[in-house]
């Protein structure tokens, strides 16, 4: 859901992590994926998530993916999902990568897992590299390409047919926005043992401004953000959507709510700047609110009712960062950045409630 690092980058191959090579190996030959005995499985560098391996098989790369060691929380890291969803939506949205297989046995790398297409390119997270950035002075500014890509991409997917494609029964459509907010309000108040003033603020206005009516839904992704698609790295144009386990049939704006949580600017609170997942503060990028009415302009819709979505994303990343920060307090964790989560969550609760007063977009 977030990230710390480029999953470009990966660690030396001699340490697999989360990977029985020997179990494994002899699964994938039944399903007929001969893995290369001289190049073992690496692993991406990736955030707090599922965790991405590079397989050299007979047939070529794939990559293959599992949840993160330990108790997962209902509803997340679903493979089965990601899988259905891959095999389903591939064939009419081709920037989705093929999956290949899928395993619910725990016997062989201890979660189920899914196997997929390996499609190499630029993965874009808290910076942009420095020779991508100086290719393109002389063209236009880079993030007025990205920040227009990326809402292209969103719109297209929201405009699949999900039940010509097989997804139609995906997920909980109905009730939608409520589920949602009753979900993560429930998480909100277990990841305090004390609700901050801010906190029951924001869970007040939600309950206050939840929408009276709700549009039609579509296929969305549930973490779309910059990260989760890979670029060419010279032309910067999208090669593949990734990270499909939290996908679903829901109400659009708040998918384009979950990407815009993200969306820091210049004049942005010290919070949104400590979030350190989207180079939007420079670079050109267009506001969240151009970025919004990129996406209306793009999509047909209108955004009704859009700043109560916006609050509900917000409180949706002030309590996953609660969450990290709960996990590094019991010693689920010895990674010193999750220390900085506890005021990074706070000071999102706070903006959430800056965004929900109009001050900031």
């Amino acid at each position: 859901m977030v990230t710390t690092s480029s999953r470009q980058h990966r660690t030396s191959p001699k340490s697999v992590p989360g990977l029985d090579l020997v179990r494994l190996q002899a699964y994938l030959m039944r399903h007929r994926i001969v893995l290369n005995p001289s190049a073992a499985p690496e692993k991406f560098a990736a955030g707090y998530g599922n965790m991405n391996f590079l397989l050299q098989t007979e047939g070529g790369p794939l990559v293959l993916r599992r949840p993160p060691p330990g108790p997962v929380p209902p509803g997340a890291n679903d493979m089965a999902r990601e899988y259905r969803i891959l095999s389903s939506l591939h064939p009419v949205m081709p920037l989705v990568p093929k999956a290949a297989l899928f395993c619910d046995d725990l016997s062989v790398v201890g979660a189920p897992f899914l196997v997929m297409e390996y499609r190499p390119g630029l993965v874009i997270g808290e910076t942009i590299p420095s020779d991508t950035v100086k290719s393109w002075r002389a063209v236009e500014q880079i993030g007025t390409a990205l920040g227009r890509r990326i809402i292209h991409v969103l719109s297209d997917l929201h405009a699949v047919d999900a039940e010509a494609c097989g997804l139609g029964t995906l997920g909980r459509p109905d009730g939608f926005v409520e589920r949602t907010q009753r979900g993560w309000s429930k998480r909100a108040r277990l990841a305090w043992d004390n609700a901050p003033e801010d906190l029951t603020a924001l869970l007040d206005w939600l309950e206050a401004h939840a929408p009276e009516t709700s549009r039609a839904p579509t296929l969305i992704h549930n973490d779309f953000k910059l990260d989760n698609i890979i670029l060419d790295p010279d032309t910067l144009e999208p090669r593949t959507l990734i990270d499909w386990d939290m996908g679903t049939l829901g109400d659009p704006l708040y998918d384009l709510a979950v990407l815009l949580s993200y969306w820091t600017e210049a004049g942005d609170p010290d919070a949104m700047h400590q979030l350190r997942q989207m180079p939007t503060a420079c670079h050109g990028f267009p506001t969240r609110e151009e970025a919004a009415t990129l996406y209306a302009k793009a999509s047909g819709r209108r955004l009704t009712d859009f700043t109560y979505f916006r609050v509900l994303a917000t409180l949706r990343l002030a309590v996953v960062f609660q969450q990290l920060y709960r996990r590094y307090e019991s010693g689920g964790t010895d990674d010193p950045d999750f220390a900085r989560f506890d005021d990074l969550s706070r000071g999102l609760l706070s903006f959430g409630l800056q965004v929900a007063r109009g001050d900031f977009y």
